[in-house]
C-alpha cells in the first residue's frame, strides 16, 4: 500500500461539524506542496460563504448543489485541479468515469497529495490517502476520523452511489489581487443565492432557520439543528480569517461578529434545552445579529466590485 500520513490535525474546526468538503479541501492543501494556500482556500473557493437549508432541517441539504463547479471554485484560489464526476441518470458512464477517477487518484497520491472524494466511509466528503494496485484497495480517511480501506470497485457505488473526485495538480500564476476580486464575486454570488440548489440558500437561510426557533416548529431543538449551526459557524471563521489576512478590516470585523454569533448559537444549542422558549429566543437573537452583519458585509462586497 502506498499511503500518505495525513490526519485532520491542524484543520480549524471549532465545532466538529465543519462542512466535509471544506474540511477535506483544507487538509489536502495543508498536506501538499501548496500548503501556503491552506489557510485561505476555504474562503477563496467560496465555501466559507455558502449556506443551504431544507425546510425540515434534513442534513442532506448541504449535499444538493452543482458538484461540477468544484473545480472552477477551487481554482479561483490559485490552484490547478482535476475533477471527475458521475451523477444520477448517468449509469452508462459509471465504469469509464470510475476508471478515470482511479487513475487521477493514483497520480495525485504519487505526487504526495490526497484526493478529495465523496462517500468513502460515510456519505460525506473525505480523503483518499493511499492505494494498492495488488489488492485493488484505497486507504481512506473519513470526516469522522476513521481510517479504513475501500475497494477500487466501491468508488462511486457506496451508500449514495454518486462519483465525485477532486485532485490538486498544481499552483497557478493567478495574482493575489485577482484571487481577492474573484473571491468577492464568489461570495456575493453565494450570499445572493445565485447557484443551483433545491433548498433555501445564501442569506435566505437566516429567516428560514430563525423561523424554527421563533415559531417552535419542532425542528429547532433537533440534533439536525445542531448540525446546521455547527456546520456554518466554522465556515464563518474561515471568512473572517481570510479578510483579516487580505487586509480588509471592515469585512474582517463584520465576519468576526458573524462567526462569534453562530458559534455562540451552536454552543447554546449543544449545551442547553432548546425546547425552552428562553433558549430558542437567545439562539434566534444571535442569528439575527449574524444576519444583520452578513447583509452589511454583502453590501460592502457589492460596492467593492462596482
Amino acid at each position: 500500500m502506498k499511503k500518505l500520513a495525513i490526519t485532520w490535525d491542524g484543520v480549524d474546526d471549532a465545532t466538529g461539524y465543519l462542512f466535509s468538503l471544506a474540511k477535506a479541501l483544507s487538509a489536502a492543501v495543508k498536506n501538499s506542496p501548496y500548503a501556503d494556500l491552506a489557510e485561505e482556500i476555504v474562503a477563496t473557493s467560496g465555501f466559507a460563504f455558502r449556506m443551504w437549508l431544507s425546510a425540515d432541517l434534513c442534513r442532506s441539504a448541504t449535499s444538493i448543489w452543482s458538484w461540477d463547479d468544484q473545480q472552477r471554485w477551487v481554482e479561483n484560489g490559485g490552484l490547478h485541479c482535476d475533477y471527475v464526476g458521475r451523477y444520477w441518470g448517468q449509469d452508462d458512464q459509471e465504469e469509464a468515469q470510475r476508471l478515470k477517477a482511479i487513475e487521477r487518484i493514483r497520480t495525485s497520491i504519487d505526487q504526495g497529495i490526497a484526493a478529495i472524494s465523496w462517500d468513502i466511509g460515510v456519505p460525506e466528503w473525505g480523503l483518499i490517502t493511499g492505494y494498492d494496485d495488488a489488492s485493488q484497495t484505497f486507504a481512506t480517511l473519513s470526516v469522522t476520523g476513521e481510517a479504513a480501506e475501500m475497494s477500487y470497485d466501491a468508488l462511486g457505488k457506496r451508500e449514495i452511489p454518486i462519483l465525485s473526485v477532486l485532485t490538486l495538480t498544481g499552483k497557478s500564476e493567478k495574482s493575489r489581487e485577482a484571487i481577492q476580486h474573484d473571491t468577492l464575486q464568489l461570495a456575493v454570488s453565494h450570499l445572493q443565492g445565485e447557484e443551483w440548489c433545491d433548498n433555501a440558500k445564501g442569506l435566505e437561510v437566516y429567516p428560514a432557520l430563525i423561523k424554527h426557533y421563533e415559531e417552535a416548529t419542532g425542528f429547532g431543538d433537533s440534533s439536525n439543528a445542531e448540525y446546521f449551526l455547527g456546520t456554518y459557524a466554522p465556515l464563518k471563521q474561515y471568512a473572517y480569517k481570510y479578510f483579516e489576512k487580505a487586509h480588509l478590516p471592515e469585512l474582517a470585523e463584520l465576519y468576526q461578529t458573524v462567526y462569534q454569533a453562530w458559534l455562540s448559537a451552536f454552543t447554546i444549542k449543544k449545551n442547553e434545552d432548546a425546547s425552552l422558549l428562553e433558549v430558542r429566543t437567545n439562539i434566534a437573537s444571535l442569528l439575527k445579529t449574524a444576519y444583520e452583519k452578513e447583509r452589511r458585509a454583502l453590501e460592502i462586497m457589492v460596492g467593492r466590485l462596482r
